[in-house]
């Protein structure tokens, strides 16, 4: 086999790969990726593929298959370390990394997103609670560059006047944090009694209150209504894909708005698979045609104005 061959190959493997571990991971994910175009979906797995990674260093199989404590930092620095080097060279051992590097260096994703993605993780290495400012850090780092990785996807390289790039970059940003945010509080009782963490900034889970409850889901709501508004800028064929994602998250905050804050100390809540099937139907009915906003990728049919309605 020639070099270019095997090369082909071997990139088509590493996305095949990140593939295989996200969707293992994530029903909604999946669900959602459906409705992306075949090259942006490849991306985009490949992008969670990465966190999905990383997080599990932190949280998940290292400790499981009893990794010193004291080595799970060196391992995410190694990953950090690979991550960087495929980022300039193109090519990584780790096939996950490799595929991510794929991206990245199609979607122009640099270190400024990759640096504060790994530091958030290595806060979750020994960092059990937050202050206001670390909390922002660490959302930022953790969920909001991630809204900003996907982004660079769905673009594709379609320059923007700078107003609309601010304001997809705004909306990026607070879906990614209203993801984080949501996640936190559907996966309280867990956090602090399998990791003993408390992410919330002045929120005691054994005392966690009503007030805390809605205060916490009023900010989460406020960061859903300011990304909801940008899903009408984003190309038309991206647009179904990151609506669903939205009102899953949102539907998943009505929920948690309606379980009892006692309940939510002690169990998970979720969004039954039935119902994220009736919301992909609705996504894909009211959000795929275009706004007059919205974008196109290069050879797209202009499209026509359609009831762009808010979850």
């Amino acid at each position: 086999m020639a070099p270019e061959q095997g090369l082909s190959l071997y990139n088509a493997v590493a996305r095949r790969t990140s593939a295989v571990l996200i969707r293992s991971y994530s029903t909604s994910f999946g669900l959602a990726s459906r409705l992306l175009p075949a090259r942006t979906r490849l991306q985009i797995e490949t992008v969670y593929a990465l966190v999905r990674l990383a997080d599990e260093i932190v949280d998940g199989v290292a400790a499981a298959a009893l990794v010193p404590r004291t080595e799970i930092g060196g391992l995410l620095d190694e990953l950090e370390a690979d991550t960087e080097r495929a980022l300039h060279t193109g090519y990584s051992v780790n096939l996950v990394v490799h595929a991510f590097a794929l991206t990245a260096r199609e979607a122009g994703i640099g270190t400024d997103l990759t640096r504060p993605f790994f530091a958030s993780m290595r806060a979750d290495l020994d960092q059990v609670e937050h202050t206001e400012a670390s909390f922002n850090e660490y959302v930022y780092g953790s969920a909001e560059v991630i809204g900003l990785m996907c982004l660079q996807c769905f673009l594709d390289g379609v320059p923007l006047p700078d107003d609309q790039a601010k304001r997809l970059r705004e909306g990026a940003q607070r879906l990614g944090a209203a993801f984080q945010k949501v996640n936190f509080l559907r996966d309280l009782a867990q956090d602090f009694e399998a990791l003993g963490r408390s992410y919330f900034p002045g929120v005691t889970v054994a005392a966690f209150s009503e007030a805390d409850k809605h205060r916490i889901l009023d900010g989460i709501d406020a960061d859903l209504l300011v990304s909801g508004a940008a899903v009408a800028e984003l190309p038309a064929n991206c647009r179904a894909a990151v609506a669903l994602a939205q009102d899953l998250f949102g539907e998943l905050a009505r929920r948690l708005r309606n379980t009892p804050a006692e309940q939510l100390r002690t169990s998970r809540v979720r969004v039954p698979n039935p119902v994220k099937v009736r919301i992909a139907a609705r996504a894909v009915l009211t959000r795929r045609v275009a706004g007059p906003a919205g974008l196109r990728h290069h050879g797209e049919n202009p499209a026509v104005p359609g009831n762009e309605r808010q979850p």
